[in-house]
């Protein structure tokens, strides 16, 4: 295993007299079982003002001299199980939103510290052709051109790659529904909104606009008819917290479901007002996607920073979701180090035996490492991140990546 690393300019090297070494909590080896070739739709990305720790003669670690080190954003479908170990310099600029993933070079390939956790057509990057996602925005746009819901998935799928947005021209899968300006949850890693002090500017720019029942349900109907099996989803990246909106979600899923049977509706969300939930369920609502970073208060706060809710709150959206018969799946951001943690381990097995949850799906949480480490204190006993993820599933829940049709 040699180490990968970059230069000023971004290209990339490798390098095999140095042994890279990994932060899975501790810095330490990498283990063969935790790397996998880097797969198809891998990105590598340069850390500016950081250099790669690699293992010394005898024991310890040292900085690999003026080298800049290096990460892999992993495709969808893949879960990380260590972030890249490095030494920062004085004057490095905060990192932006992104899921660093350890990557190295073995047998003259790149290798990355990875688990395939998911697989689904509706998921896989797709390749267009020149003016082909264009086309076909354009034509569905000028169908409906007073639509702000068309509009603003039309930005989210040119400018930001979303799959859910892009889903609503390609009339396939997971289609998204934005809902909602507003959020009660004020997330270090929030990819639509991030406060000055955060130091780095948010990738997405978050909708400023209150969608109505009609520009909704149009958007919902058009997508079921074309693809009976599909998902029509509130709770998107480029907006707050759709729960903040129950008495339009109510209304438009009530709307729809006048109008079809077909399909799922379902809400991703960050389960804060059961109240506002139990709402849409009566309405018709079938599954929920709740996300959290942890199971444990202390850490949940840390990187959320609730506005008026708490924890205890998104349990309760759990349960009162689960009693209802819905789909239920959580959206867990993982982090090495802290997603394996004995404590959060357990916590995370205590809470999943209480309660039916369908899916854990895992999500790499997209954040500068030190930041994060920063807000939720250092890693204490951590187990490795494929040890977490079987303990979960041995809990009776299905782990992976992505919303599926039932």
């Amino acid at each position: 295993m040699n180490l990968a690393y970059a230069d000023a300019a971004g290209r990339i090297y490798f390098d095999e007299a140095a042994t890279p070494l990994a932060d899975g909590g501790t810095v330490r080896l990498p283990r063969r079982d935790e790397l996998i070739p880097a797969p198809p739709g891998t990105v590598t990305a340069m850390l500016p003002g950081r250099t790669p720790l690699i293992a010394k003669a005898g024991g310890g670690s040292r900085a690999a001299g003026q080298r800049t080190a290096l990460s892999a954003l992993l495709p969808a479908g893949f879960t990380r199980l260590l972030v890249p170990a490095y030494r920062t310099r004085a004057g490095a600029p905060t990192l932006p939103l992104f899921g660093y993933a350890f990557a190295c070079c073995l047998d003259d390939e790149l290798y990355v510290a990875a688990m395939r956790t998911d697989d689904g057509e509706d998921w896989r990057p797709r390749y267009f052709a020149d003016g082909e996602l264009e086309a076909t925005i354009d034509a569905r746009l000028a169908s409906d051109p007073a639509n702000r819901v068309l509009r603003q998935t039309a930005l989210c799928a040119r400018e930001y790659g979303c799959f859910t947005a892009q889903n609503v021209f390609l009339e396939r899968g997971e289609a998204a529904l934005p809902l909602s300006p507003t959020c009660n949850a004020r997330c270090r890693g929030c990819i639509s909104e991030l406060e000055p002090e955060a130091g780095i500017p948010s990738p997405q720019t978050r909708i400023a606009y209150d969608a109505s029942v009609e520009e909704l349900t149009r958007t919902a109907l058009h997508h079921l008819a074309r693809v009976p099996q599909g998902i029509v989803s509130f709770g998107q990246g480029c907006e707050g917290e759709p729960l903040l909106r129950a008495p339009v979600m109510a209304r438009t899923i009530q709307a729809i479901r006048a109008a079809t049977a077909a399909g799922t509706i379902n809400l991703n969300t960050n389960g804060s007002l059961p109240r506002s939930l139990a709402r849409a369920i009566d309405a018709g609502l079938q599954a929920v996607r709740i996300s959290l970073n942890s199971f444990r208060p202390r850490v949940y706060a840390a990187y959320y920073r609730p506005l008026g809710y708490a924890l205890d709150d998104v349990f309760e959206s759990v349960r009162l979701a689960s009693n209802a018969g819905l789909r239920v799946s959580l959206n867990l951001l993982t982090f090495p180090g802290v997603t394996d943690e004995r404590e959060e381990i357990e916590a995370a097995e205590a809470f999943l035996s209480s309660v039916r949850v369908d899916m854990v799906q895992t999500r790499t949480l997209n954040i500068d490492p030190q930041m994060y480490r920063e807000a939720v204190g250092p890693a204490v006993e951590p187990l490795g991140m494929r040890s977490a993820l079987e303990r979960i599933a041995a809990r009776g829940v299905a782990l992976g990546n992505f919303t599926h049709a039932h």
